[in-house]
């Protein structure tokens, strides 16, 4: 399929790109050649007109399957403010950082498939083109008191570019065509592609110990890649890198989701990858999707408020009611008594309108097994706190967990290696730690977790430094299949 650029005017562009052709608005819309032909439609025309002859590029490109360039719904939501004012919200953080040194109180920034003329400020440009999917993009930003807002995006056509842009144009038009990137500066110690290893040291939670981290590090090399260990501040870094691992706890809404959106955007691998943290923190979508697949868990009900009386008499007492996004235990209530159901349950109803009540199948320890790229990596029981329910035991002013015994995957039981994967692979091919229940010869999952711990001296008793290397290398593997398509 070639890449079909469509212009006013035919001298609006004069450059010779492989694998692309040029045509005027007239010729794509009135002559029925066009119709046939086996191309997506790049739209360079002023498109911020209803109906106007941007508008038709678009309109019949996407009735002839031309996969437009933006396509119509893109034209009409940059001319809607309820649509402006959510994507003003969405680059909102990464503006204050880009903009902060910015010296007037207006910024304008034009971005040219994703790239900044400039070259300024290439990650907003970069996130502005993913967002929007304009191939021309002008965007204002005003500054109020201490904060910058975006107050206008539009596509804006070819004629609209200064004639001093117009080699950067054609460069990132070139880019945007071949699926090459421009050559970056490489200083001497990053010619090996390079892993961003996100992690926040003033978490309480953190999925990987100090002692872990520098495995990964040190692992790095061994698999041909560079490593680094990245603070919450580097967003603006990341393009610099070549895939990301987060070693940070992660949620919708959190920083860390950024970085995974980002790093998806630029197309670099990532774990855990922004759809595998939107369904894995959620329980109502687990257990909707699990049951769909008929994967066996413990007796569950989506509980809102009209159902709460159904819980006691289909679970009995105790049984265990969970908020949707609770993780390392917290917004996991063991239930006693119907009162404390009634006060707990209102209390978490108040974040969410759906929970979770599941059968309590009291055990000695949990299995989890990890899971990555649909196949197990390592296999651990994980004991409950001494004299707890859970594996963790919070207190006021102690923390105390149970015990970790890990296994090599031949020796755990066939059915819980099955379930683990099967479950895992509903969610994706990234890395996840699979939690299950073994009650006699059932086996009853509880939930997959996306960005799992791997702590040194815990998961990695049976693999020890192999099992740092299994993960590098599945990052080596993506980045070179990345490249090779690129190619």
């Amino acid at each position: 399929m070639k890449i079909l650029f469509v212009v006013n005017r035919e001298q609006d562009w004069p450059f010779e790109i492989a694998g692309s052709c040029v045509a005027t608005a007239r010729a794509y819309l009135t002559d029925p050649a066009y119709s046939s032909v086996d191309a997506q439609v790049v739209n360079l025309c002023r498109a911020d007109r209803y109906q106007g002859r941007g508008y038709y590029v678009s309109l019949l490109a996407e009735a002839r399957g031309h996969a437009p360039l933006p396509e119509v719904k893109t034209i009409e939501d940059l001319q809607a403010p309820a649509h402006l004012e959510m994507l003003a919200e969405e680059v909102d953080p990464l503006a204050q950082r880009a903009l902060q040194h910015a010296a007037s109180h207006v910024f304008e920034l034009d971005a040219y498939f994703g790239r900044d003329p400039a070259n300024l400020h290439p990650t907003l440009a970069q996130h502005l083109f993913n967002a929007v999917k304009a191939p021309l993009l002008r965007a204002v930003f005003e500054r109020a008191g201490a904060r910058w807002r975006l107050q206008d995006a539009r596509a804006i056509g070819v004629a609209d570019t200064p004639p001093q842009h117009r080699p950067f144009l054609f460069a990132a038009a070139t880019e945007y065509v071949t699926g090459r990137r421009r050559p970056r500066l490489w200083s001497a110690e990053s010619v090996v592609p390079a892993i961003a290893i996100l992690h926040d040291e003033r978490a309480t939670d953190r999925p990987s110990n100090d002692l872990a981290l520098r495995k990964f590090v040190d692992a790095a090399p061994s698999v041909g890649l560079r490593a680094e260990i990245v603070t919450p501040g580097a967003l603006d870094r990341l393009a610099d890198f070549d895939g990301l691992f987060i070693r940070a706890t992660t949620s919708v809404g959190h920083y860390t989701y950024e970085f995974a959106r980002r790093a998806a955007a630029l197309g670099m691998p990532v774990m855990d990858d922004p759809d595998s943290i939107l369904k894995c923190t959620n329980k109502v979508y687990l257990h909707e999707l699990m049951t769909r697949h008929r994967v066996p868990t413990p007796k569950t009900i989506m509980v809102h408020r009209g159902n709460l009386g159904e819980i006691v008499p289909a679970l009995g007492l105790p049984c265990i009611l969970k908020q949707p996004d609770s993780g390392f235990g917290l917004g996991v209530v063991k239930i006693e008594s119907e009162r404390q159901l009634m006060l707990r349950a209102a209390q978490l109803l108040e974040r969410s309108e759906l929970l979770i009540a599941q059968e309590w199948l009291p055990t000695v320890f949990d299995w989890r097994v990890g899971v990555l790229d649909r196949r197990p990596l390592f296999v651990c029981k994980y004991f409950m706190a001494p004299g707890h329910w859970q594996v963790i035991k919070r207190g006021p002013s102690a923390r105390v967990e149970g015990s970790t015994v890990a296994l090599a995957v031949g020796e755990a039981p066939e059915i819980v290696i099955n379930t683990a994967v099967r479950a895992a692979s509903l969610i994706g091919a990234s890395l996840y730690g699979v939690d299950l229940k073994q009650v006699g010869d059932q086996c009853y999952l509880i939930e997959v977790n996306d960005n799992p711990n791997v702590d040194a001296g815990n998961e990695d008793q049976v693999l020890q430094d192999a099992l740092y290397r299994e993960v590098m290398g599945v990052f080596a593997r993506r980045i070179s299949a990345r490249r090779r398509v690129a190619a």
